[in-house]
Order: structure tokens, then sequence, then C-alpha cells
């Protein structure tokens, strides 16, 4: 029997599951005593999962011995055993109840085989909107200008670049105006599928036209469109994943939430990646997290014209933000940073768009919304956001 099963470090494509097969089988089949009256039955039942598993990844796996290998021996087996090809399988069992293509499945098989409850997975969340704002994994914000392309995420089961192009003439301050996503092949559950959304662009198809992944019966990963052109969701349950994009005014916002295992699955290459290690401190409009902190209350350089750039004063651009947003937290200040910088009223709903994404994807409601410190002698490195709107003064005057 063992001979025709791999259970050692075999050199198998990633994509090819007969190696879970075989350890499925040897699960089901490990607590079988052969004196028993119901071995035969049992061991039948086995076999037709092991048959059927093997049928699941015969499109991932050819060309592969030990995948061949295994066809024939569950065939001898079979033979052997006087098993029909046709009745019940172990479907009573928990590992095989589970569904190959759902991340959750993955994290119940490890209950199963360690015979112990263990905790949920755990998930990460990034956001970008605005002129950009970046909320990455480990809930650091920043604000960056990121101008031209930048990679969110590159990992073994997904990549997210993003595009960002200037808002304002003679300002560094850019936003995002592309979206890049290309969900990477896996087992039976998916094909690599690309999408891509610009501005007045965001479709609800992958780039070749189809709305899922797989045979399109598991529904492992799809596209549901919420609002025709203005925002779409992508849920891709065999990794766990959903993400969202929305169009508001020019540009797009992008929110992800991912599995910690997975989102951290990646190799010493791919180590540019925004949403975990944020942007590099070049990049970064706080000058790498430090900032002197300006004498409370102080005007912006504009608040006395009858005409300012932006159309905003200070005064203005809080009560602006104030009708979408109760709460000051830094979605709040992020808007009022955008309207004084941009003048685009826009911004608005990008920050309240994006504040709701982070209730609906966030995995910590005491995490959702991240406050400004309190006290002085300035920001250090590991600050959140701005420690008042009056630190916005210095920050403009540098960004502009």
């Amino acid at each position: 029997l063992l001979s025709v099963l791999c259970l050692g470090d075999c050199q198998l494509h990633t994509s090819c599951g007969i190696q879970k097969c075989t350890t499925d089988f040897v699960s089901f089949t490990s607590h079988l005593n052969a004196a028993l009256e119901d071995f035969d039955l049992e061991f039948c039942k086995a076999l037709r999962a092991y048959s059927v598993c093997t049928y699941r990844n015969s499109k991932a796996c050819r060309g592969n011995l030990v995948y061949h290998s295994a066809v024939l021996g569950i065939g001898d087996l079979m033979t052997q055993r006087n098993c029909t090809k046709d009745g019940p399988t172990s479907s009573t069992n928990p590992e095989m109840t589970r569904d190959p293509c759902s991340y959750s499945g993955h994290t119940e098989v490890g209950e199963h085989q360690r015979g112990e409850k263990t905790p949920p997975p755990t998930y990460l969340f990034c956001g970008l909107f605005g002129d950009p704002h970046l909320r990455t994994f480990k809930d650091h914000f920043q604000t960056c200008k990121v101008e031209g392309a930048w990679p969110l995420i590159d990992n073994n089961y997904l990549s997210v670049q993003v595009t960002n192009v200037p808002v304002v003439p003679g300002s560094s301050a850019t936003a995002t105006n592309k979206v890049t996503i290309i969900f990477k092949s896996y087992q039976d559950c998916t094909d690599q599928k690309v999408y891509q959304a610009m501005t007045d662009d965001l479709p609800a198809a992958f780039v070749d036209g189809t709305t899922g992944g797989g045979d399109g019966n598991t529904g492992s990963l799809h596209i549901v469109e919420k609002v025709s052109g203005r925002y779409i969701e992508m849920h891709a349950r065999y990794i766990g994943t959903t993400v969202y994009i929305r169009q508001l005014g020019h540009y797009l916002t992008l929110a992800i939430r991912m599995p910690r295992e997975l989102a951290l699955a990646y190799e010493e290459s791919q180590d540019l990646q925004l949403c975990v290690n944020g942007c590099p401190s070049t990049e970064r409009i706080d000058h790498s997290g430090h900032l002197p902190l300006p004498v409370m209350g102080k005007l912006l350089p504009w608040a006395a014209a009858s005409h300012p750039p932006s159309g905003y004063t200070l005064e203005t651009a809080t009560t602006k933000c104030h009708e979408k947003m109760l709460v000051k937290d830094i979605y709040f200040y992020s808007c009022v940073f955008d309207l004084l910088t941009t003048g685009d009223a826009n911004f608005t709903a990008a920050a309240h768009s994006a504040l709701q994404d982070v209730e609906a994807l966030h995995p910590s409601k005491e995490h959702w919304h991240i406050f400004p410190r309190s006290g002085g002698g300035g920001v250090g490195r590991n600050s959140k956001f701005f420690v008042s709107l009056g630190l916005l003064y210095l920050i403009l005057v540098a960004y502009l």
C-alpha cells in the first residue's frame, strides 16, 4: 500500500495537490483495523474519496509521475478489495467535508489533525485612499507621494499594484488612478486571473472577460458589482481574501483583508510592499515620521486671503469633513488635509468610504479608529498621525 504513496519531501509542483490527497487517504485509513467486520466497507469509501481527490487535481497534476502512480495504485487497491467505483465516500469524516477551495476549510483540517481546537486565523487589513493615505497591515498610517507604479502587495498568492498621478499642478500631491490585481493560480480553485481598473473604467470582470475563477461552480473567486462603474468587490474564498475598489471623483480607493499567514508568504526579493513595510522614507510627506509641533492655532498662509488656492480654509475644511465624519480620527484629519491640499470635495467622500471599508473588513473593532497623539514636543517615528489640525501647517508648507 505505502509503495503508491508519497509522504516524504516529494518534489511536486505547488499547484498539484496529489500529496494532500494522499495525506487525506492515510488519515481516513490509519485508524481502521483489518480484523473488524466493516474494514472493507470503510476502506472502499476512503479509496473512492482518494479517487475523487485525484480527479479534481488531474489538470494541475498532468505530467506528474507521483500523481499517475497514485492513480494506478488506487485502481489496483480497488480491484484487490472488490470496491465498486460508484458508492459512498468518507464524507462523514470532518476532514473530507471541508471545501478544498475555502480558506476556512484549511484551518479546520489543522484542528482535526492535531485533535484540538486552534484559534481562528488572524486577518490583516490594508487600505489606500485620498492623497494618498496608506494604512498598512500593521495599522501604521502614513501619507506618501509615491508617484508612478508601486506594489501594495506581492506574495505567493496575490499581487496588487497601484499607479498614482499628480493631483495639483506644481504640487507633489498624488492620488491613485489605476489598480492592477493578479490572483495567482491555485490548484483547481482558480487559474491565474488579472484585474485592471482605471479612472472611469471600473469593470466588473477580469481582463479575460470572466467574472470568476476555477470551473465556475466552486465560487472560489468572483467579482460582485455593487455600484455600476463606481464600486466592486472581489471575494477569493480559497485564500480568504476580500478586496474593495471604489471610484470617488477622478480617483480610486482600495481596501484589502487577507489572512496573515498568506499575506506574509513572500520571498526576500518581494520586500517592497507598501501594505507590509509602508512607504519608503523618501516618499513620506511627514519626513520619516518626525515633525516639530507648530504654535497651536497658527493660521495657514492663505487663511486671510479672500480666495485661498484650494478654495478651503482650515475652518471650512474642518466643517466640510465633520459633515461626513463625526469622530475626529485619522480619517477625519486626512479629509481636512486633502481638502486643503487639493480643494476637491470628492476626497471627503473618499475618506468617509475608506473608514466604512475599515469597519467592514478590519478584524478588530477596537482598532477601527486611530487617533492623533496628544502632548507636545513633536511627532515621533512611530506616530500614528498628526497631533492636531495645527500640524497641517508645517506639512502643507513642505508639501505644496
